[in-house]
């Protein structure tokens, strides 16, 4: 099959099977599959995960195969990305991190927009289906979906009850907000409680795929 000689985005699974089958005759189509190329920067074992998906796709049906490789880390990935856009070698798709993503939108010769795509296919993508943090971070000012929403990290906080009680707080009175927490570390150093530094320091880590909040040590 012919490769497409522009980066997609992950939006552009649609495009790839789009423009891939009308370059291969009826008959070819019948005997071979449309090679869909998907590159992705997760680690074991989401990495996994994520291949089996893409296993259990290509054998649902007999038309298409989906390639997932690992590229790396995040970082890497976009790089090599932008290496094989510039080598006319692209993927159709890849999985484009947070920050990575700001700088993707911008090079508007390398992506597809999901809402071009969604135009141009008539197959509807709504917005409003995705959460509204996902999905502004994802669309331009005006609201349009640029990319795709996939793997979205969802933080999770947690607290021991029990050490909540030794501090002399109400255990049933969990943080709300991020800036709640900070004005209980004297409490908890008054009853001979301490927290792990390393994870202080990670609640403002954004630039990582997951978030951890401070627990006090018992």
């Amino acid at each position: 099959m012919k490769r497409m000689s522009r980066f997609r985005s992950v939006s552009a699974l649609a495009v790839g099977l789009v423009i891939a089958a009308t370059l291969i005759p009826v008959l070819a189509e019948a005997q071979q599959k449309v090679q869909v190329e998907f590159w992705h920067g997760l680690t074991q074992p989401l990495g996994g995960i994520l291949e089996n998906v893409a296993a259990g796709f290509n054998a649902s049906q007999s038309k298409y195969q989906v390639n997932a490789t690992f590229k790396g880390s995040y970082p890497e990935t976009m790089v090599a990305a932008i290496a094989a856009f510039r080598a006319g070698n692209a993927p159709h798709i890849v999985q484009m991190f947070e920050v990575g993503t700001a700088t993707m939108m911008a090079a508007r010769t390398a992506i597809k927009p999901v809402y071009e795509l969604s135009k141009e296919t008539g197959v509807n993508i709504d917005p409003k289906n995705y959460v509204g943090g996902v999905r502004g971070y994802y669309s331009t000012t005006d609201g349009r979906l640029v990319s795709m929403p996939f793997n979205s990290s969802t933080p999770v906080a947690w607290y021991n009850k029990d050490a909540f009680k030794k501090a002399g707080l109400d255990p049933e009175k969990q943080p709300r907000t991020w800036e709640e927490p900070w004005g209980r570390p004297p409490a908890q150093r008054a009853t001979g409680l301490g927290c792990s530094q390393s994870a202080l320091r990670s609640v403002d880590h954004r630039s990582s795929a997951s978030w951890r909040i401070r627990r006090p040590a018992i």
